[in-house]
């Protein structure tokens, strides 16, 4: 097992497969500086190996992430460096991506085990995988507006995508929870299993791509890509300006804390 980053994301191979895990559960997984510079190098790095096939993304129990850590970023720490919500994780440290997305570009597939809360960013970033597999305990929620902020990861143009305009938009102005059933019935999540077998059923679907042929596997997961990228190209160009619009008006620390505790409370009260 490797640690990309201070244990803060944590990196084990095992039979082609790869397993890649927030490792910030005290936190439940929130995306801190050591998780968004970690989560790339991770990929990266399995993607470069050639003893990895596929790649399967996690929380450490008991959440997949709650996000951006808003008291890391409330501190004003990042507003102080010049970063907006969507300019953190360069692996270079240098806070600025040089992909679209949570993620860098992969050719591998990229499984994603939603063990519990998965929000706001952390709901970005499983929507950044090519599908999702949730456990009974999985809640999805989109709280960027609650927050006070614009998403820029991908998520109107991602969520759109698996569960239609509509649905997303309810998502986003509410930012009510969404359990795990309702995930599947609305399409967010492919399949729904028992908490203590969602690694063993992601493995199994993994293993399953390992029997294909791997040139085979990435040509059709590039075609699914350049297809579905011809469609919404528009859609992340939009996004990204209006983040950067949106971030370049400055972010009040205090208010960022004040609005994080509010929507802490309020989560407690609807995954309960």
């Amino acid at each position: 097992m490797s640690t990309p980053d201070d244990s803060a994301v944590l990196l084990e191979v095992d039979e082609r497969i790869a397993t890649i895990t927030i490792n910030r559960p005290e936190a439940r997984n929130a995306l801190n500086r050591a998780v968004r510079n970690g989560l790339p190098r991770a990929v990266l790095e399995c993607e470069a190996r050639d003893d990895v096939d596929v790649m399967i993304l996690t929380g450490a129990d008991p959440a997949f992430s709650a996000g951006v850590d808003l008291k890391e970023f409330g501190s004003g720490e990042s507003t102080r460096r010049g970063e907006g919500f969507a300019e953190i994780g360069a692996p270079d440290g240098s806070g600025r991506l040089p992909w679209r997305g949570a993620l860098p570009p992969h050719t591998k597939l990229l499984i994603g085990a939603v063990n519990g809360v998965a929000v706001t960013g952390g709901f970005e970033l499983a929507l950044n995988c090519d599908f999702l597999i949730a456990s009974e305990r999985a809640r999805f929620a989109d709280t960027h507006a609650r927050v006070g902020i614009m998403p820029g990861w991908g998520l109107t143009v991602l969520l759109a995508q698996l569960i239609g305009v509509a649905r997303a938009r309810q998502m986003s102005v509410t930012g009510n929870f969404l359990d795990a059933q309702r995930a599947y019935e609305w399409g967010l999540v492919n399949e729904v299993v028992a908490h203590d077998e969602l690694l063993a059923r992601c493995r199994q679907l993994a293993a399953d791509c390992i029997t294909i042929d791997q040139r085979a596997v990435r040509r059709m997961l590039a075609t699914y890509r350049e297809v579905t990228d011809g469609t919404v190209d528009d859609g992340w160009r939009i996004e990204g300006r209006v983040s950067a619009e949106w971030a370049g008006a400055g972010f009040d620390p205090a208010e960022i804390e004040r609005k994080r505790r509010g929507i802490t409370e309020r989560g407690r009260s609807q995954i309960n």
